[in-house]
């Protein structure tokens, strides 16, 4: 007698993709909240006033001069020789992003010039200050 092999009756041919399209999916949510998350400087700052300031849509990354000097950036102080190397390490990470420096309105221009010198040699070009709107 000739013996035949038996083949079960189901026979599972395919790969079952459904859960890897939900990781995938899970994965692509996960990378589309976390680029868009804003890098706070964490104090409060009185603006200065200006009649000429336009409304822009708010930067990516925020820096806050204090009226004594204080540099803050992502929620904790910085000092001013740091935030050339903070800015190229964001800039490279995201380089479509822009910064907003927000001075208090009894800080010194000095600080905010040297400021605005060290992110722009950090590779952003797109600064801008933030003011509060005029009266007028």
């Amino acid at each position: 007698m000739l013996s035949r092999r038996h083949a079960p009756d189901t026979e599972d041919t395919g790969i079952d993709l459904a859960p890897m399209l939900d990781f995938v999916m899970n994965l692509l949510i996960f990378f589309i909240i976390t680029t868009s998350f804003v890098k706070e400087a964490g104090i409060t700052v009185t603006r200065a006033q200006a009649e000429t300031a336009e409304h822009q849509e708010s930067g990516n990354i925020l820096v806050a001069i204090r009226p004594n000097g204080d540099i803050w950036m992502d929620k904790r102080q910085v000092a001013l020789s740091e935030i050339r190397g903070l800015i190229e390490r964001l800039h490279i990470e995201r380089p479509d992003d822009t910064v907003v420096l927000i001075a208090d309105r009894d800080s010194q221009t000095g600080v905010l010039t040297k400021v605005m010198d060290q992110v722009k040699l950090g590779g952003v070009k797109d600064v801008s200050i933030a003011t509060a709107p005029g009266k007028g």
